[in-house]
């Protein structure tokens, strides 16, 4: 009987105690606890961490993927809104992918490559940020399968890049150029009102395009067609509705006169810019100053007042008539300003004085000693503006000397709306910006990806190598954008995608998208949507060149601390 009571080794076993899968893995050693029944000690499952081989590129795939699909359904003019907490309590609503996924607290390496895949579109384009991380996403999906497939993925890469270039080519051929400053400016204003269309403030698209489209004009360097963004200051104001935001050409400061009793409009101002305080100067070390009488405390009182005295001559000798200054007053300083009739701005920051001084084309001031009448900044008038029936003000400072600095002032109900509106701008400021650059259009709703779809099939056919297979799965992936644009606008989305693709072939018209506001007409010429060329190569190179990088990780070691702290 004592045979029997060995215990009955599980199928799989040898006889050195260690117990292997079918693979060959090693799982770990077998023992036998006191009543004889098996178990296996595993060996520090918990430390292995090292993924290989397709292992590696399912995991990678897998967490690029998830962060993909959590921006897809924000694409589109009926996209969602993502409200993304942040670690101090902040909250932000927002509907651009950069902002989402920069918010994000994103913990995986891969997926943080999609995250400065989005970045990197939003610095180089403006616009366009979703759309990239979507695209990067359904490449890397359709790479999974032929992986499966027992496809190297270095050939899949290879062939990622050659229907890069065919979609490429495919997009430069469908573009059409605009003329810019034809019928006021339409072609600009109905781009900007398409990297509109899909966020928030929609409802008011055309008024914010074209307040976009004077911005960037007015800035704009005709010579060599580029924009300095710095000039376009955006201040936001909560209250108010989103129909009140205005451009105003000048400069805003959310300041006000520093005394209640000076005037509150100035004509043909001459502004000295002053980045010293206005009070007497403070010696650095330590002291105790011993007064034992009246008249010796009259005589520091008189040096003050000499002190405050002297700089308002030097003032008021250079001619100027309002003061700008980067630090605070004395309530004497004040007071002697306001009996002087002497206008002035106090606590007015680094950034605001800089672009006063580009604005009005005066010199900033160090010293006193040194402010003249050649340093003065000259602007056509300074106003105080209040709103409502609080006691916010702001200073609007217009008809500056090199009026290339303007100001958008945008209004809303609430901070989160005015902190939107302000990021939905900044898209329709790039967007234009795109068209000064090159004037080439290609049509949205998904008809020039899908072009692009066409295009790489046709190539594919031709293709004799293995590469025609994950030219057929790129063109494949691009369907993507289409089906999230039909499925975000609650259609469906493979039956509308197939009825598009059809409609391209038959009419041979690449400019057929997908209908996602119902307008009656697919041809996205005619629906006025559209973007810049430029925008849409950059979203293909840039996803393109992100797969390619993912796929030839085939290796993810981690170090042991970060595997114990994990």
């Amino acid at each position: 009987g004592i045979a029997d009571a060995r215990p009955q080794l599980p199928p799989g076993l040898f006889g050195n105690g260690s117990v292997r899968m079918a693979g060959g893995m090693n799982l770990g050693q077998l023992a036998v606890d006191e009543y004889g029944n098996p178990f296996i000690i595993m060996e520090e499952q918990s430390k292995k961490k090292r993924l290989r081989g397709v292992e590696a590129h399912k995991a990678n795939i897998l967490a690029a993927k998830a962060i993909a699909e959590t921006i897809r359904s924000s694409m589109g003019p009926n996209g969602m809104d993502k409200m993304v907490v942040g670690p101090d309590g902040d909250v932000i609503v927002t509907n651009d992918g950069a902002t989402i996924l920069e918010k994000m607290d994103v913990q995986h390496h891969i997926a943080k490559l999609l995250v400065d895949l989005s970045k990197s579109q939003d610095h180089e384009i403006g616009d366009g940020t979703t759309g990239v991380v979507v695209m990067a996403g359904s490449l890397l999906e359709q790479a999974m399968d032929l992986i499966q497939k027992g496809m190297h993925p270095l050939r899949i890469a290879h062939g990622y890049e050659e229907a890069c270039e065919v979609a490429v080519r495919r997009i430069e051929e469908i573009a059409r150029k605009v003329d810019i400053h034809a019928e006021d400016r339409a072609a600009l204003r109905k781009a900007a009102s398409t990297a509109l269309g899909s966020k928030v403030v929609s409802s008011r698209k055309d008024q914010l395009a074209k307040i976009s489209v004077d911005a960037v004009l007015s800035v704009a360097a005709t010579d060599r067609f580029d924009v300095n963004f710095d000039l376009i200051k955006v201040e936001g104001k909560v209250g108010g509705k989103l129909e009140d935001t205005c451009l105003i050409r000048g400069i805003i400061v959310d300041k006000d006169f520093s005394h209640p009793q000076m005037p509150k409009v100035v004509k043909d101002v001459k502004m000295a810019i002053l980045t010293c305080p206005f009070e007497p100067p403070k010696p650095k070390t330590k002291h105790k100053l011993d007064i034992r009488s009246a008249e010796d405390y009259k005589k520091l009182y008189e040096n003050e007042q000499q002190y405050f005295r002297t700089q308002i001559k030097a003032i008021q000798d250079s001619g100027a008539n309002l003061t700008i200054c980067q630090w605070g007053f004395d309530d004497e300083a004040n007071h002697l300003l306001y009996q002087h009739k002497m206008p002035a701005v106090r606590w007015v920051g680094g950034v605001e004085l800089e672009l006063i001084a580009i604005a009005t084309g005066g010199r900033i001031v160090p010293r006193f000693e040194e402010l003249t009448a050649e340093k003065l900044g000259k602007a056509g008038c300074v106003r105080e503006i209040t709103f409502g029936t609080t006691k916010d003000t702001m200073l609007v400072i217009e008809d500056c000397a090199n009026s290339k600095a303007v100001t958008v002032l945008v209004r809303g109900g609430n901070q989160m709306v005015v902190d939107e509106a302000k990021r939905c701008l900044h898209d329709a400021n790039c967007c234009v910006r795109n068209l000064l650059r090159d004037p080439r259009v290609v049509p949205g709703g998904g008809a020039s990806e899908m072009a692009a779809s066409i295009a790489i099939q046709q190539a594919s056919d031709k293709t004799d190598s293995l590469e025609q297979y994950s030219m057929r799965a790129f063109a494949n992936a691009l369907n993507v954008i289409p089906m999230a644009l039909a499925e975000n606008s609650g259609l469906s989305s493979i039956g509308e995608m197939a009825a598009m693709k059809a409609k391209q072939v038959s009419d041979s018209n690449p400019w057929i998208g997908i209908d996602c506001l119902q307008v009656g007409t697919s041809d996205m010429w005619e629906q006025n949507v559209y973007e810049a060329c430029v925008s849409k190569v950059n979203q293909l190179r840039l996803a393109t060149q992100v797969v390619k990088m993912i796929l030839k990780i085939d290796d993810v070691i981690t170090s042991e601390d970060v595997i114990e702290e994990g």
